[in-house]
């Protein structure tokens, strides 16, 4: 399937959506799940072709960059997957992990669940946590023009979704608000192990802010 005309037409319709997306959001983010997709789909039984449609358009267009709007990117890919004549059940599928796989902050309950949602799912939050993890909160920080850290603005753990989607906080706020909190989120015992060491990486890195912000590093 790695040659397939529908991957082929898949990457090079996700290359073109996103050519001029946030650094953190872009193909090269997309390219990073799609390959952690595969990674994990060795040791689960799933529907590969699933995983790996979910995991190219899952961010086609992610709702934080169009005001809050969760049907475009949802839209955008039935309407592409239709014209490349996928299966309806496929199609249905995929829609599904794209609606589901956003960590929306506060409590949330995931309606749907599959085996294939929860491999991309792991995919796409393995990618924020760890080295890649940190280099794009800040990213996505330094884009939404947000300080890097406040002491006088604490984390919220009680954000409603609306609340979540709509905070301007600190950048550092957000390793609580969510990267902090992904570990624990992970489906797969592959996910978890990768998520273990990316977390402890995170915790060193909050250590050393600390100590460089209070002037003792």
């Amino acid at each position: 399937m790695n040659h397939s005309p529908l991957l082929e037409n898949t990457i090079a319709f996700v290359k073109k959506e996103l050519a001029n997306a946030e650094g953190g959001h872009d193909w090269f983010h997309i390219e990073r799940v799609y390959k952690n997709s595969l990674l994990i789909s060795k040791t689960e039984d799933v529907n590969v072709l699933v995983v790996v449609l979910g995991a190219l358009l899952h961010d086609i267009a992610d709702s934080k960059f169009y005001d809050g709007d969760e049907s475009i990117g949802p839209k955008k890919a039935s309407d592409f997957l239709t014209s490349e004549n996928v299966a309806k059940e496929v199609i249905a599928h995929v829609i599904k992990i794209i609606e589901n796989i956003s960590f929306k902050g506060g409590n949330k309950t995931q309606e749907f669940k599959s085996k294939e949602l929860d491999i991309v799912q792991d995919a796409d939050r393995l990618d924020a946590i760890g080295a890649m993890g940190i280099a794009r909160c800040f990213n996505y920080g330094g884009f939404k023009n947000r300080k890097l850290y406040d002491p006088e603005i604490k984390p919220n753990l009680n954000m409603s979704p609306e609340v979540y989607k709509a905070s301007k906080a600190p950048t550092i706020n957000h390793f609580y608000e969510k990267l902090l909190l992904l570990k624990d989120k992970m489906n797969t015992q592959t996910a978890k192990q990768i998520a273990q060491k990316r977390h402890e990486y995170m915790e060193g890195f909050l250590a050393q802010f600390y100590g460089e912000w209070e002037g003792k590093k």
